[in-house]
């Protein structure tokens, strides 16, 4: 499991000449008990690996679909230690990488080195703390490589150009190229400007980059992967499971991962 795990896994769907394509569910939405039936599900639909959220109270990356999906895991009384628990109960059903993303308090008051040490038991491969710049990720990054779990970094469309440089090159699993301003959520369109992000990005990267934040459809989806290595769908597939539209989430997979279905 862990970094080598991901790497293996990418460079497999790479080979057939797949976009990578990540899908974030929030965990505890429609209770844990779901947790299991939605990861495999997403398995057998193909994806390269899973973005899990972990519910938060104040979730300053996430959007209103994003939002309300964590608040409902709230409510249903998800917690950290309750989903590494859910993870690792079916973790030897699972190959698909599995990513947690969680901002730093959870994992502050977890305590880091069991933080890491119970996501490496639950089969974690990579985990993403959206609030921790670069100058101040060393305390939680050594916890994870400790336990050869992959870091993976943000990027930011508003960062300097030396600064994305050096987000790149340390970046584990893969990057997180964030493709627009603001919070998650869908958009329209993406302007030129996320064109030239995204192939720097890839040219500085050892990783694969994949493009997030407001990727929605198989246009969308298809055009940003054609600058870098793939995608990360979030609000979409949350909102696709909230209403039990599990159809659209395969077909939406399915002409994504597959470049020439779109035409």
């Amino acid at each position: 499991m862990g970094k080598a795990n991901m790497e293996n896994y990418f460079k497999q769907k790479q080979s057939k000449g797949d976009n990578l394509f990540v899908p974030y569910i929030m965990a505890g939405d429609g209770g844990l008990e779901v947790l299991k039936e939605r990861v495999l599900f997403l398995q057998d639909c193909g994806v390269a690996a899973i973005e899990i959220g972990i519910p938060f109270s104040d979730p300053v990356a996430d959007g209103p679909t994003i939002q309300a999906a964590g608040k409902r895991a709230l409510e249903n009384g998800t917690t950290l230690s309750g989903v590494l628990k859910a993870l690792q109960a079916f973790k030897d059903e699972r190959k698909v990488p599995i990513i947690l993303m969680t901002y730093v308090n959870p994992v502050y008051r977890y305590g880091l080195a069991s933080f890491a040490q119970d996501c490496a038991i639950a089969g974690v491969d990579g985990v993403i703390v959206p609030d921790i710049p670069i100058e101040e990720e060393k305390f939680i990054a050594d916890e994870l490589q400790s336990e050869s779990l992959a870091f993976i970094r943000l990027a930011a469309l508003t960062s300097t150009k030396d600064r994305l440089i050096e987000i790149a090159k340390r970046s584990e699993g893969f990057l997180y190229a964030v493709a627009v301003t603001g919070t998650t959520g869908a958009r329209e369109a993406y302007g030129d400007e996320v064109k030239a992000y995204l192939e720097m990005l890839k040219s500085n990267s050892s990783v694969p980059v994949l493009a997030g934040f407001g990727v929605s459809t198989p246009e969308q989806a298809q055009t940003l992967s054609s600058y870098c290595d793939g995608v990360i769908v979030g609000s979409t597939i949350v909102e696709f499971f909230h209403r039990g539209d599990t159809e659209k989430i395969q077909q939406l997979i399915q002409d994504t991962t597959h470049p020439a279905i779109i035409g």
